[in-house]
């Protein structure tokens, strides 16, 4: 009777576990990178790399290595990076419409591969702009339960020019126009202090549902995206019962 060992599953998960854990941090790494590039390498004055470090203490990212993102964008580092930003557009299972955002080295490469990607999951890459005008560009920035109370959070939410606020256990989640983020962030950051997530998202305008054997490739397909070094996020316009997602 053929059997297996348990203490090998165990590691053969935990070395999926860290390989995993790594890409993520690589990621993080990259965005703190590009952050102070674009802006100061001061988060004090630079939000976009304030938000950066925020992300990456939430998830553990190593203080040495969060300070040596930011040393890599100085002028003259050896291990510098010039990373692009690109954003890529395409369809998947049961015709619903992705966004991929990237920060890559070689545009060329990155485009290659997701493009055997989206092949081989069923979906397919399409021409920049093609699935955009499906999503509003919008703000979000993400503040803890503790930082105040519904209320008084919708509240400096209207005053501050915000479009809306979801609070919940979860916590705040504020949305803002584009145009709005920056004056929006410091006024609530000025109120109840530093936001846990600032970040520019792509909401859906409409859902479209995804069911059977399309969501399981669809998933499929989200994960073998997400997995690449290149891209950062994927936003998508599905809407995937949770047994569907888990079966």
């Amino acid at each position: 009777m053929a059997g297996h060992s348990h203490a090998k599953n165990v590691m053969h998960q935990k070395a999926k576990s860290e390989v995993k854990r790594a890409k993520i941090f690589s990621k993080l790494a990259r965005e703190i990178t590009v952050s102070a590039k674009q802006g100061m390498p001061d988060p004090a004055f630079n939000p976009r790399l304030r938000a950066a470090i925020a992300e990456a203490r939430k998830n553990n990212l190593p203080r040495d290595r969060i300070d040596r993102a930011i040393k890599a964008a100085l002028p003259g580092a050896l291990d510098s990076a010039n990373y692009e930003e690109i954003r890529y557009e395409g369809y998947g299972p049961g015709g619903c419409a992705l966004i991929v955002e990237a920060l890559s080295d070689n545009r060329n490469r990155t485009a290659a591969e997701l493009r055997t990607i989206f092949s081989k999951q069923g979906g397919s890459m399409g021409e920049s702009g093609s699935v955009a005008f499906m999503f509003t560009r919008v703000a979000e920035i993400g503040f803890p339960k503790t930082a105040a109370s519904a209320d008084s959070m919708l509240e400096a939410v209207i005053d501050a020019g915000g479009d809306n606020v979801d609070s919940g256990d979860f916590g705040h989640i504020v949305t803002a126009s584009v145009e709005s983020f920056g004056a929006v962030r410091d006024v609530l950051e000025a109120k109840f202090g530093d936001s846990e997530s600032a970040k520019l998202t792509w909401h859906p305008n409409t859902l479209t549902p995804v069911t059977g054997e399309a969501a399981q490739t669809l998933m499929k397909l989200v994960d073998a995206l997400e997995d690449n070094d290149d891209v950062q996020t994927v936003f998508g316009n599905f809407e995937i019962d949770d047994e569907e997602g888990e079966s």
